[in-house]
């Protein structure tokens, strides 16, 4: 017997197909048109995905971002933050997917069960990819100027590692 959720997806396509055509519209249209406006979103989206990761790998290949991991490992520890973590910290805000591949490596070389290891599982989950996020809607919804957007979730970042390290000590006590 099938689960209900499982058919969770499927029955909501169907309800939103039958809505449509309850109120005589033409699905099959709406969903080319939603299609071919999804396909211009990414058409300007990608130059700005492509410069980001490109960015990361080339501060990776310099060896820059080693740099200035050791130039802050003595403020993070003051904040409680192991000093192991430097390379997520700095690379979670740029790019998801290389914090991930920095997440997974700390995990690996310190164990699951550690406090690097659960710290940087926390922060992975506790943050975001701010410029590839900032990056993709702003692009998206046209928005050339970003203000104080940027600087606001940047705070918000650096409150979630710190968060994240401290629930990490108070619920996992050394």
């Amino acid at each position: 017997m099938m689960d209900v959720l499982e058919l969770t997806v499927p029955l909501l396509l169907a309800g939103a197909a039958l809505l449509g055509l309850w109120r005589r519209v033409d699905v099959y249209d709406a969903l080319l048109t939603g299609a071919a406006d999804g396909l211009g979103v990414l058409i300007r989206i990608v130059p700005a995905l492509i410069a980001l990761l490109t960015a990361v790998w080339m501060l990776r290949a310099s060896g820059a971002l080693e740099l200035l991991a050791g130039l802050l490992a003595p403020v993070l520890e003051n904040l409680g933050i192991p000093p192991e973590t430097v390379a997520l910290l700095l690379v979670r805000p740029v790019s998801g997917s290389a914090a991930l591949g920095v997440g997974a490596d700390l995990i690996r070389t310190y164990g699951p069960d550690s406090t690097v290891g659960r710290t940087a599982a926390v922060m992975l989950g506790s943050t975001e990819t701010t410029f590839y996020t900032v990056a993709v809607y702003f692009s998206a919804a046209g928005i050339k100027k970003t203000r104080y957007a940027v600087p606001a979730a940047l705070c918000a970042d650096l409150a979630g590692f710190v968060s994240a390290s401290w629930a990490v000590r108070l619920f996992f006590p050394t």
